[in-house]
């Protein structure tokens, strides 16, 4: 829950309110998206060549500052100076609202679709957008931005049409380039226009300072979030209860509800009155911490504190308790809303019907759309269709038909939303018969099947092994008059590689990115992996290298499963050669991949190769896993190259700490039966003395105990003593009887005497040992 300060859809009119708290809707939704991208600068790599008292609020905890520009010290010469006119434009802030015939405009179309085809722009396209950029008022240069779906793609648009000569961005396109930022997680690039405000001489509000925070908390990057208070501070900015709301959001979303409160009391004092929305993210907050009570307890202290709750915030408890089936006290709180004269209405229903379907609570949420319909309120077939699909989620087919029977009766026709639930539903229960059936008589009923309807039939044919099926339904497509996409090629390819006919499933995918529609990288490793397994390593490379010519994102886990199976196979110079491909694709191998031809270039006793790409490795700057310890501390001591590795291992340990290195190349040299080297080393274990040291120092005494030397065993028992760990009694009393053997009562005694000092054996005991 959130503030009526970002618009959640890029389509359609688009209202950029003013930043006063009157014009907060507390029934908007902040929407998350899943973007979890960094910005780039310009469409180069597209394709393009192209007051003290207010101290209190803004620190939080967060001390440190973020790196900042001199023009957000307050230090440009503008006119427009943020400090001057900071009280100005909480009061007086520009407003912009982009018209559904502004998206359609000749200029916003045809730039569009020049950026669509970024990938095979050249010099003479660059042109006509410079020459159309020019042509552009600040309303459709907004409305160019709010059409992308892609916002990686809108930044980089805003960034080279802000280079171009003779052209300057207009403080609204600012602010709409902030909002669409404020959505996704691309909090760097939101900054960066935030400075570029500032060094324009254009004058930033609050609001704009919120959209960073919120992408900044999508990121999941609280301390930067708050420090743009900070920056607000800096710039002269007053805090107002906009900005108090979004640090508060920011809070409760980073689950750190504790510090939302006492921020909450740091914006009364300052004389910023908390409204509606502000007790709401905090009613939120205590319901993602299961402190329903605590929320409820608020709501009722809501109305003392001057501010009456509103739906919004029962709805956030009901929530709660549909997610955890506590219908009865979901009750309590439709009687409590009601007795505040806010009675349940449809919306109210229809609420907790969706809900609870969510959250496959069907029963529940078919009890619920009973009682609304005694009362009088019509549901429509949105509520239907999320009983049915719960019901067929739940694999309660027979429950589901009846519901769909239901809505006959009583005139409410169920869409195509509500026949793909059941067929998805006949799908996933294996019955595809039925699925078939309920294909074929919505055609009957006047309701035309669109592509999820029938992804979701080929999904339960590819299931059944019908994947040949699938695919002839999908070149008939046409006929049938709907249009496969990416997930409807993901399917059928899917069901070809689970019936192993790994050949039809490559045809799949080349005939998916002739329509347009790319794989995966996990999709693409998929299909690799499942070649490599029945040996068919060099169609597998030969299929990853089709994909990457073709523009599909192939990445650097995909050359490592071809670079294992090779190397799996002791085709170690394909793997190299494979590596060097990686290179010369631009994509750069991770310690994995460097891991995996080390491992097996000393498999092969190459070990001046594997030593030489290791340092290779180190220089480019990749940090060694605990795998590529375990890797080249094996390989070097199973050849006894103790000085080398420990010559190696310090330059690995300069990049990456390592704190148990030593204690693998101690045990490694004992398993390799060369106790005298790996004793050398035990000094560097023992300076920490922890039970993985004392484990160690076992393996090392062992070793000694094989190879008949007892006096050395006797000699890492008494470093143990002397570092203040306790060697194992049993393995000391064996190393005992070696000395023993050896005539060695001294030194066997002195031993057994230092387990007695120390309280771990009786006197007697060690008489009775002595007397043996």
């Amino acid at each position: 829950m959130f503030l009526s300060l970002f618009s959640s859809t890029n389509h359609g009119p688009h209202s950029y309110l003013d930043s006063d708290s009157s014009t907060t809707n507390s029934t908007s939704h902040l929407v998350e998206t899943e973007n979890s991208y960094d910005a780039n600068d310009g469409f180069g790599k597209m394709g393009f060549h192209f007051s003290n008292a207010h101290c209190q609020v803004y620190s939080d905890g967060f001390s440190d500052e973020v790196e900042e520009s001199d023009e957000e010290r307050g230090q440009g010469n503008s006119s427009f100076n943020d400090r001057n006119q900071g009280t100005k434009m909480d009061q007086d802030w520009r407003r912009i609202e982009i018209h559904e015939d502004e998206f359609r405009h000749p200029l916003v179309r045809e730039i569009c679709r020049l950026i669509e085809c970024r990938s095979a722009w050249n010099h003479k396209h660059e042109g006509k957008m410079r020459h159309l950029l020019r042509g552009l008022k600040p309303r459709l240069v907004c409305a160019v931005l709010l059409s992308q779906s892609d916002e990686r793609v809108a930044l980089d648009f805003f960034y080279w049409s802000d280079r171009q000569w003779r052209y300057r961005h207009d403080p609204i396109v600012y602010s709409v380039m902030l909002d669409v930022l404020s959505k996704t997680k691309l909090c760097q690039g939101a900054r960066r226009v935030l400075r570029l405000m500032a060094r324009r001489g254009i004058q930033r509000g609050p609001r704009d300072f919120c959209c960073v925070m919120v992408s900044y908390s999508r990121a999941g990057k609280l301390r930067n979030a708050m420090q743009v208070l900070t920056m607000m501070q800096k710039a002269g900015i007053e805090p107002n209860l906009l900005v108090c709301n979004t640090a508060i959001h920011v809070l409760v979303m980073a689950n750190r509800l504790e510090k939302a409160l006492k921020f909450l009391e740091r914006m009364q004092l300052l004389g910023i009155m908390p409204n509606v929305v502000t007790y709401n993210c905090l009613i939120k907050g205590y319901c993602d911490l299961h402190r329903v009570e605590d929320a409820m307890e608020l709501i009722s202290e809501m109305p003392l504190k001057g501010c009456s709750p509103d739906k919004v915030s029962y709805y956030t408890v009901m929530g709660f308790l549909c997610k955890n089936r506590r219908i009865r006290e979901v009750r309590d709180v439709i009687e409590k809303m009601e007795d505040t004269k806010l009675l349940a209405d449809q919306v109210t229903y229809n609420t907790l019907i969706h809900m609870l379907s969510k959250h496959q609570h069907a029963d529940e949420a078919l009890q619920f759309l009973r009682e609304a319909q005694k009362r009088g309120f019509q549901v429509d077939k949105v509520g239907y269709s999320a009983i049915v699909d719960s019901y067929c989620k739940e694999g309660r087919m027979d429950q589901a038909k009846e519901i769909v029977n239901e809505m006959f009766t009583r005139g409410c026709i169920p869409d195509v939303v509500t026949y793909t639930a059941i067929i998805n539903g006949f799908s996933q229960a294996g019955e595809v018969g039925q699925a078939r059936k309920m294909l074929q008589q919505m055609y009957k009923h006047g309701c035309k099947p669109n592509t999820v309807s029938y992804t979701a039939f080929l999904k339960g044919l590819c299931q059944k092994g019908n994947s040949s099926e699938a695919r002839e339904m999908m070149k008939a497509s046409e006929e049938q008059w709907w249009t496969p996409n990416a997930i409807t090629y993901s399917v059928v390819m899917h069901g070809f590689r689970r019936e192993g006919k790994l050949s039809d499933a490559c045809d799949v995918v080349r005939e998916m990115i002739g329509k347009g529609f790319f794989p995966t990288p996990v999709e693409i490793n998929l299909l690799i992996q499942s070649l490599c397994r029945i040996g068919r390593v060099d169609e597998a490379k030969k299929f990853m290298e089709e994909c990457l010519n073709m523009g599909c994102a192939v990445n650097a886990v995909n050359f490592t499963t071809v670079i294992h199976r090779f190397c799996q196979q002791d085709d170690i110079e394909a793997a190299l050669s494979l590596l060097d491909d990686m290179y010369l694709s631009n994509k750069h191998p991770d310690a994995v991949t460097y891991t995996t031809i080390i491992d097996a270039l000393g498999k092969k006793g190459r070990i001046e190769e594997a030593t030489e790409l290791t340092l290779k490795m180190l220089k480019k700057g990749i940090d060694p896993t605990p795998v590529t310890y375990r890797t080249v501390i094996h390989r070097y001591g199973q050849m006894g190259r103790a000085e080398d590795l420990l010559n190696l291992l310090d330059k690995m340990l300069t990049r990456q700490e390592c704190r148990t290195a030593f204690n693998q190349v101690i045990e490694k040299l004992c398993t390799f039966g060369n106790p005298e080297a790996a004793d050398k080393l035990l000094g560097k274990v023992l300076r920490t003395a922890s039970r993985i040291d004392a484990n160690t120092c076992h393996v090392l005494m062992e070793s000694y105990l094989r190879k008949g030397i007892p006096l050395s065993a006797y000699k890492v028992a008494c470093r143990m003593f002397s570092r203040g760990l306790i060697p194992d009694l049993k393995l000391c009393e064996k190393v005992c009887k070696k000395l023993m053997q050896e005539g060695k009562s001294e030194e066997a005694d002195n031993l057994l005497l230092r387990f007695v000092e120390r309280g771990n054996i009786s006197s007697h005991c060690l008489q009775h040992s002595q007397t043996e």
